[in-house]
């Protein structure tokens, strides 16, 4: 479900008013522009003002629906790890770790089944939000000798990285093209004659190398996106992989395949808002082209599995059979809700995760993983 092009109704936050302001000044914008200020303005930015997370926030993380996705987590970060000779230094790492919950659970896993690898980590905590970094150390105050935080990745230290972006990639910027008599153009963020803002089409064109092969029969005002930004971030973290060895897991709603549609959508209170409504106020997002971000990492000779969907990603690790533990012993309503976190998480249809979201993960070396090359 996608929301609606427009909003209906006056402009009530800030940073509207902000972006108004802005664009009678230089002119239109581009989506990217749009949803980098919606997003992180240090001003009035969603991750800068809003606590997103939970139900009392916009939305729900898998770490937040259950335990048991960050245990998977875990489990897969030890089999990475002793797939590839159990190196005695190890940069654990996760970019935009939210509240800490991914970590904190995988962690446990860690220290449970491998004590040298958990002895012998650091654990580095890519994340730009000052009031979340403060969060992360309440989460993970256990371990707070042994986790630093950084704003950027390039700042965490080389060597052997294990690596986590739990929906990292769809809250990067990235730009739209709409097919017009002319060809594709960019699609802009314009203010209309209501003084509301409104979507419109630019003149900038796209390289026609990036377009599907198919693009040529597309209809007049296919929506056609493309994440250079994203792309970027993914062939920073493969060249660490290559460079200094170990695996990287990006996982992401999206499509495995390029394709043509509209995908950028806001949430607000856990449901879809129209784009324009609310800047600031909802968050922003949009599909992620796991496709696209296979090549970057290939073309700096990164080795890619075969991407899977988070359902098969978590059963194929062993989801249900730690379900069935965590729940052996509990009355009716905890092995209730523990069966209905399993389902959001690995199931499939409306309001489940395990089929939307996909799993990608990439080594520096070619080297087996479970449950991604369980085919080859």
């Amino acid at each position: 479900m996608l929301a609606p092009d427009r909003h209906s109704g006056p402009m009530t936050t800030p940073l509207a008013q902000k972006i108004i302001d802005l664009i009678h000044q230089t002119g239109p914008i581009s989506v990217a522009d749009y949803f980098a200020l919606c997003l992180a303005d240090p001003e009035f930015g969603y991750y800068r003002t809003r606590e997103p997370f939970g139900r009392a926030g916009d939305f729900v993380t898998a770490p937040e629906v259950s335990q048991l996705f960050g245990e998977m987590i875990g489990v897969f970060l030890v089999h990475a790890w002793s797939t590839q000779a159990s190196p005695a230094d190890v940069r654990l790492i996760e970019i935009g770790p939210g509240r800490g919950t991914l970590m904190a659970d995988a962690i446990r896993v860690i220290e449970r089944l491998a004590p040298e690898l958990f002895d012998r980590m650091t654990v580095h905590m890519v994340e730009t939000s000052e009031r979340l970094q403060n969060v992360q150390r309440q989460t993970l105050v256990r371990h707070k000798d042994r986790i630093r935080w950084h704003t950027t990745f390039e700042d965490t230290p080389p060597g052997f990285t294990l690596l986590v972006a739990n929906e990292l990639f769809d809250a990067i910027p990235f730009r739209q093209f709409v097919k017009t008599e002319s060809g594709f153009r960019e699609r802009s963020v314009r203010v209309n004659s209501l003084g509301m803002l409104d979507f419109g089409i630019g003149p900038a064109g796209i390289d026609e190398a990036l377009l599907p092969d198919h693009a040529g029969s597309a209809p007049l005002n296919t929506v056609f996106e493309v994440a250079p930004a994203r792309s970027a971030v993914m062939l920073s973290i493969a060249d660490r992989l290559v460079r200094h060895g170990g695996t990287a897991l990006a996982i992401d709603y999206g499509h495995l395949v390029t394709g043509f549609g509209d995908t950028l959508q806001a949430i607000y209170h856990h449901e879809y808002d129209p784009p324009l409504a609310r800047p600031g106020k909802a968050d922003l997002t949009s599909h992620v082209d796991f496709e696209a971000l296979a090549r970057a990492a290939s073309s700096v000779g990164g080795h890619v599995h075969r991407p899977i969907s988070q359902g098969e990603f978590l059963v194929g690790l062993g989801l249900l059979e730690r379900a069935g533990k965590l729940g052996a012993g509990r009355d009716q309503l905890a092995q209730a809700a523990i069966h209905d976190a399993v389902n959001r998480l690995a199931g499939e249809g409306k309001g489940l995760m395990g089929a939307l979201f996909k799993v990608l993960a990439v080594s520096g070396r070619r080297v087996p993983l479970a449950p991604f090359d369980s085919e080859n």
